[in-house]
């Protein structure tokens, strides 16, 4: 469940999601007052249901590091839910600081140890209080939609200690769109400038063919199994008409796979469930995950949001994780 953004997409297909993106300030304010609020069938505000616990999941060698192949996003706790502002308003509210850094310490329980989130103010002062807590998860940063023009940022976001900065999809997506995505390697430079990896966020599998048929300077790929934000014209072509809110095509993961498979580069793959459409079961999800980690490369992990208020989706995901991947692949 990829981050809900600020910048109006080109020929984004549904006027709601216009709607929406341009209200995403206000739905973060509105957030950060509720967010002081615990809803009184909850756990106490600083507790999030126990993980089951487990060993440290496989992993693949990711520069310097390793990631475990189950590498969370940060969606589902800050509240981008990619369906209406209701839902984001729900799970916003629940992620208390202190139920951020518990649920963080539930993801060291359980056997992950990368954290994936966008960046924003309040990842800033959940993360730090977490590692001045003695938090061990990894991080990795995906930009805001908006940094392309606003790089100064960057030195800050840095000052996380992160693994990797990914520039954002709908940034890829906008350049791609105008025919320009070779402005990318500006921002792609100032990453690498920064001593981090550098990452490349995108949603249409010819974007990651290009990068790699121009042998561009960068470290990782993020990419999402569904290209739910085509301009308007492609998806009137596939479907004779644009349905309300973000389309979600069957037809798309095994393209995207198809070309995970040959980038050279590591590739972090989300959207694995649909930003959440694909969760109806605990069969269903184990499936999605199956096709997921079976379609990309034994050394890609895939990125998912994990929403801990109602059952441990913690440990059952990490849980089809050790039963689907194996034994470690680094």
């Amino acid at each position: 469940m990829n981050g809900m953004t600020e910048l109006e997409p080109v020929d984004d297909p549904g006027l709601d999601r216009r709607d929406l993106f341009r209200g995403a300030g206000t739905i973060a304010a509105w957030l950060a007052a509720a967010n002081a609020q615990a809803a009184p069938a909850d756990p106490p505000d600083g507790r999030v249901p126990e993980a089951k616990a487990g060993p440290l999941l496989p992993t693949v060698p990711f520069g310097k590091y390793k990631l475990t192949r189950l590498i969370a996003g940060a969606n589902t706790i800050y509240g981008y839910s990619h369906f209406n502002y209701l839902f984001s308003a729900h799970m916003g509210e629940y992620h208390t600081t202190a139920r951020v850094i518990a649920f963080l310490k539930e993801l060291e329980h359980a056997g992950l140890n990368t954290w994936q989130a966008s960046w924003s103010e309040r990842l800033e002062t959940d993360w730090l209080q977490y590692k001045e807590q003695g938090g061990k998860l990894q991080l990795l940063v995906l930009s805001r939609p908006d940094f392309n023009n606003t790089p100064e940022i960057l030195p800050r976001v840095a000052k996380l200690k992160p693994m990797g900065i990914a520039q954002h999809g709908a940034a890829t997506n906008r350049f791609w769109d105008m025919g320009q995505l070779d402005k990318s390697l500006d921002y792609l430079k100032r990453i690498r400038d920064l001593g981090v990896m550098a990452g490349f966020s995108c949603h249409n599998p010819l974007e990651v063919e290009y990068a790699e048929e121009k042998g561009w300077d960068i470290d990782y790929f993020m990419t999402s199994l569904y290209y739910m934000n085509r301009p308007r014209k492609e998806f009137e072509k596939i479907l004779g008409q644009v349905p309300l809110g973000e389309i979600y095509l069957p037809s798309d993961p095994p393209r995207m796979m198809t070309t995970i498979r040959k980038a050279t580069k590591p590739c972090l793959t989300y959207k694995v469930l649909a930003a959440g459409r694909s969760v109806n079961s605990p069969k269903e999800v184990k499936e999605r995950m199956t096709v997921a980690l079976n379609g990309i490369k034994p050394t890609d992990p895939v990125i998912i949001g994990l929403y801990q208020r109602f059952n441990d989706q913690i440990g059952q995901t990490a849980q089809f994780v050790r039963e689907i991947a194996g034994a470690p692949a680094g």
